[in-house]
């Protein structure tokens, strides 16, 4: 590409760039491509020949914006804002047109002065103590993040305790330990493992009701372990933690580490640019006790990604942990002492011209237009805890100094309230017009709402307020709803099981009916099958009259149905069965006078009237006469 082909595509770049920051609202703000829509929108292989500027610029709206995520939308609430801004895009474009490497003074001595400079300015900004000054015994140096900061930070902490003993013989993971609170950031832990620590040297320290970590669990901690014989190395203190950006006490922290002798380190990686207001820099009241401190502009202050501010107060430590001179890297400013060389700042070797852009930021914007940036943020988030905080269906749960806000839904009883709060963060983010992320406290899911966009205005908070709120009584009425339906479904089943009951019931007393008709029957069958009388009159008895009232059994041939809508047999008493009305006395006489003639069983013989029982008395005595 020649200078004017660059020129012209230049143009057509920026004016891209330019139309999408008009439009960005426009987008759903979280991509809606599925796992692997990206890739199967490319060819499989490189093309053999180049392409023109315009094929590239139009898969640049075919292929990258369905699968971008847009974090300059104003709709944009999730994790840190992610700023960038106009002259944020034209320093870096200026960083890599000049293209250089500066990992070493020589190599670019503008690349490395200016970082120097700019570092000092932001310093003040901040008001950060001068030992982070360049004039100082430390410095600062721009890192790609705060997560490779805190490394660096665990690096130059163990150097200094051991005396430089690691770099010869590296680290002793059962000797030393490193002190968090269980709002620090993962990247932490992970230091500790790249480190060649392990997690084992990780103490988690407690913290209070607004989730800071405690300095006396803190000074419990550390003089336990050194009791036990370990070396205290690092502790890690928060100025606005990642879940709700709560603030760890550096001024009561800081001399329970100098007491023992630990290096302070500060990650302050969203919080810290706030302090370019001075009515914020109360929250890291005590900094002056930090061996080291990160933040982050790429986050909040109108700079793009990366762009990590990294000051130490000592940068002998920090230079005798990373620096490596072979001999191909000499020359004779180096070997003067004169120059910072950057390289031995940071882990990797090559560096980019990063502080451009962060030049062009401040200049552009000066103090008073970053701290207007901020202001207006942290006044909006406080409008939003003042909604929510007199609104019944949610919960401000944790303080909000800064531009973060987290809130608890509140949800009816019986409602899984973990599943209720991340099915509203699901449904605010499908629809397009917003997105959030989330987080615990005391063990709760909670929305984490955090405003920073730079597009973001108070309409956008108000629209998101108004989702939220529309959100939580849809999900709340379709709970409702489903819980009405459950009972509705319950009472069916008791029905049901009582009906069912109810049935085992007769079935029971049809079975106990016929089993109280069959019983005499049964009876009479083993009487028939008695032996002759015997012909020895002493072996005949005459039968004495029974004048007891006798039970009449259910009629032999009703049906299954009347037999049971009659009480069962056996629950009838004698009296009943005396009572008998008029009509069931002539329906029984008129039965007896069609059997008269026919073999009586024993169930008949037992329940024969008075008349019956003489005509068998008779036929014994003839028997008794033959």
């Amino acid at each position: 590409m020649t200078p004017e082909e660059f020129r012209q595509h230049g143009h057509e770049v920026v004016d891209w760039i330019a139309d999408y920051w008009g439009r960005v609202g426009e987008f759903p703000v979280r991509s809606q491509v599925s796992p692997g829509d990206v890739r199967a929108s490319l060819p499989p292989s490189a093309p053999e020949q180049g392409e023109p500027f315009a094929a590239i610029m139009a898969d640049l709206d075919r292929v990258v914006l369905p699968g971008t995520t847009h974090w300059q939308h104003p709709g944009f609430f999730g994790y840190f804002p992610a700023n960038t801004s106009g002259p944020s895009v034209l320093g870096d474009l200026l960083s890599a047109g000049l293209g250089v490497q500066g990992m070493s003074w020589v190599t670019s001595p503008a690349a490395t002065e200016l970082e120097q400079h700019v570092l000092d300015w932001l310093a003040e900004l901040l008001d950060l103590p001068e030992s982070f000054r360049s004039t100082g015994s430390g410095g600062g140096v721009v890192q790609d993040s705060s997560s490779g900061a805190n490394l660096i930070a665990l690096l130059a902490a163990l150097h200094r305790v051991s005396r430089g003993a690691t770099l010869r013989h590296g680290v002793r993971p059962d000797e030393y330990t490193v002190y968090v609170s269980a709002q620090t950031h993962s990247s932490m832990e992970k230091a500790a493992r790249i480190a060649g620590l392990g997690t084992d040297a990780i103490r988690v320290v407690e913290v209070d009701a607004d989730l800071a970590m405690s300095p006396r669990a803190l000074a419990a901690r550390i003089e336990r372990d050194v009791a036990r014989g370990f070396t205290p190395v690092l502790v890690c203190a928060t100025v606005g933690t990642t879940s709700t950006t709560a603030i760890d006490p550096l001024a009561e922290l800081g001399p329970i580490c100098q007491q023992h002798g630990v290096w302070l380190h500060v990650d302050a990686a969203y919080a810290g640019v706030a302090t370019v207001v001075p009515e914020l820099r109360a929250l890291q009241a005590g900094v002056e006790w930090a061996d080291s401190y990160t933040t982050d502009a790429h986050k909040w202050l109108l700079t793009g990604f990366d762009a990590t501010l990294f000051w130490v107060a000592d940068r002998a430590a920090l230079t005798g942990a990373l620096a490596i001179l072979p001999e191909y890297l000499r020359n004779a400013a180096t070997d003067a002492g004169a120059v910072v060389d950057y390289r031995d700042w940071q882990i990797e070797l090559g560096r980019r011209f990063r502080a451009l852009k962060l030049w062009f930021v401040v200049r552009w914007y000066g103090a008073e237009g970053l701290r207007a940036h901020i202001r207006e943020h942290v006044a909006l988030a406080q409008e939003l805890a003042g909604w929510a905080g007199a609104d019944e269906r949610f919960d401000v749960v944790a303080p909000h100094p800064l531009s973060l806000v987290c809130l608890r839904p509140r949800w009816a009883r019986g409602v899984d309230a973990d599943v209720a709060t991340m099915t509203l963060l699901e449904r605010l983010n499908d629809g397009g017009e917003v997105f959030l992320t989330h987080t615990t406290v005391d063990g709760a899911a909670v929305l984490r709402v955090a405003i920073g966009a730079p597009a973001t205005t108070r309409a956008h908070v108000e629209r998101l307020w108004t989702l939220l709120r529309e959100g939580h009584d849809w999900l709340a009425n379709d709970f409702e709803e489903q819980a009405r339906e459950q009972r509705e479904a319950e009472a069916e089943a008791v029905q049901r099981a009582q009906g069912e009951q109810e049935r085992a019931e007769r079935a029971q007393a049809i079975q106990q009916a016929e089993a109280a008709v069959a019983a005499p029957a049964r009876g009479g069958a083993a009487a028939t099958e008695e032996p002759a009388p015997s012909a020895d009159p002493a072996e005949t008895q005459t039968p004495v009259e029974d004048r007891t009232p006798a039970e009449t059994p259910a009629a032999w041939d009703e049906s299954a149905a009347q037999a049971a809508a009659q009480p069962p047999v056996g629950a009838r008493t004698r009296g009943e069965a005396q009572t008998q009305d008029e009509q069931t006395q002539d329906e029984r006489t008129q039965d007896e006078a069609r059997t008269s003639g026919e073999a009586r069983t024993s169930g008949e013989a037992q329940t024969q009237d008075e008349q019956n029982q003489g005509e068998a008395q008779a036929a014994a005595e003839v028997g008794q006469q033959d």
